[in-house]
């Protein structure tokens, strides 16, 4: 385990059963890793001068874990002042000393797409990180390559903080898709009087005075333009087709809608329109909108073409993402190519990049977990974690308390008895009646 931040690192994996996810199962097969990016796959390969040698006899070795859905190492969630905030960003509050990220990388997560709350129709800017864990700089875990991105939230959660909570809207679920249309309209103008200003500006005796630059509806305005892609919390099937044909109006396809519990419902919609659905594999009933659903989902939706993958919202599910995986094969038959890509490769499709993660194939970033067997097994329990080549986990050799900074007054970590670690609506029970919604924070 490193103390500090080594950007890129070098290492030949041999002997290893490689799970590539795109290209099947190689056996006893060797990965080199050159710089943080996988320079060859193969048999019998030379590590050069200098660079550590990995023996993987028996073990299996697969990409690094990817979370398309998580609130961990956010210190703040929910900005819930008004309906729509996309002025905000959680990049202005990763705190990369929160050891949460250090047990995601000992359960193989190495991505994680750190998520604005679900408490507004349309939340904060996200923020894609690689667990890069052992520094003080919060920049040093942005995935530079990754696309904007930004929170949606259907359903109850808004009508919930704004509508019973605030008494403004929306109450309903006709209020929500009506202020989402209306800050598109709205983005719209805005948009065309900077394109009037932008065509005049440079002419002669021009006078044209600029609009007033507004952070929210200029993030709003870029939805619009196909720069930032749209993740929505979501479970039922009306609202979730509401929202696909609220994106067909304004012409966004860059959505992919998170939960989706009753996807299963609107399947060949969601793979006609969206870049896809981010499940989970068998949680419902904690409200009453997620009453109907099913642990075939997933299935379900992979049989109709959709993008699907499996997410935790959750600080300790995030480490047990290969478990939630395996359960699919239980539930709906998936191969083990189906299960792994739910946590692999699809999940990078839907974050926007699956060009640089996902799979192992040559070129692609050296993010890369080794199992003591398959990861599917009840059994399976990882070894080493690396993000970009570098060694960020080792279960052998790793301290007890990994921890990069201990209060000195703080005897215990804190105990949080609603929910179980998920936070989507951390922050806004002044708002809201939590004895209505079963105790969780969904």
């Amino acid at each position: 385990m490193l103390l500090a931040q080594t950007p890129k690192g070098s290492v030949l994996i041999q002997n290893a059963t490689i799970l590539t996810v795109t290209r099947g199962t190689l056996e006893e097969s060797d990965v080199l890793v050159k710089d943080g990016i996988i320079e060859k796959i193969g048999k019998d390969l030379s590590a050069p001068k200098g660079v550590e040698t990995i023996d993987a006899s028996g073990k299996y070795l697969m990409p690094g874990i990817i979370d398309a859905h998580s609130h961990l190492a956010l210190d703040v969630i929910n900005e819930a002042t008004a309906p729509i905030t996309a002025q905000v960003a959680m990049a202005d509050v990763v705190n990369p000393f929160d050891v949460g990220i250090y047990r995601a990388l000992a359960g193989g997560t190495t991505i994680a797409h750190g998520l604005h709350g679900s408490a507004n129709a349309i939340g904060g800017q996200s923020i894609t990180l690689k667990y890069r864990y052992g520094t003080d700089n919060p920049e040093d875990l942005f995935m530079k390559e990754a696309p904007r991105t930004i929170k949606f939230a259907l359903g109850e959660n808004p009508t919930r903080v704004h509508g019973r909570g605030k008494n403004i809207q929306p109450r309903t679920r006709m209020g929500v898709e009506a202020i989402i249309r209306n800050g598109f309209a709205e983005a719209q103008q805005y948009k065309k009087a900077w394109e009037e200003y932008n065509a005049v500006k440079d002419k002669k005796n021009n006078k044209a005075i600029p609009p007033e630059y507004n952070l929210k509806l200029q993030t709003l305005a870029d939805i619009l333009a196909g720069e930032i892609i749209i993740h929505c919390h979501s479970y039922r099937a009306d609202e979730i087709y509401m929202l696909i044909n609220v994106c067909r109006d304004f012409g966004v396809d860059k959505l992919v809608f998170t939960h989706v519990n009753e996807g299963f419902k609107v399947a060949p919609e969601l793979a006609k329109y969206t870049m896809g659905a981010s499940v989970f594999s068998d949680w419902w009933a904690y409200k009453f909108e997620v009453y109907y659903s099913t642990a075939y989902n997933s299935a379900i939706l992979l049989e109709n073409n959709v993008i699907t993958s499996i997410n935790s919202d959750s600080d300790e599910l995030i480490r047990h993402l290969y478990h939630e995986a395996a359960k699919t094969q239980r539930y709906g038959g998936l191969t083990d190519d189906q299960a792994l890509s739910l946590i692999t490769i699809n999940p990078a499709k839907q974050l926007g990049i699956d060009q640089y993660v996902g799979s192992i194939e040559e070129g692609k970033q050296a993010d890369l977990v080794i199992f003591n067997s398959h990861p599917l097994s009840v059994y399976a329990i990882p070894q080493m974690t690396f993000v970009d080549g570098v060694k960020y986990f080792d279960i052998n050799t790793d301290k007890n308390d990994q921890r990069l900074k201990v209060s000195p007054t703080e005897m215990v970590e804190p105990v949080y008895l609603q929910g179980e670690g998920e936070s989507c609506m951390h922050g806004v029970e002044f708002f809201t009646n939590e004895e209505a919604s079963f105790n969780h924070s969904h």
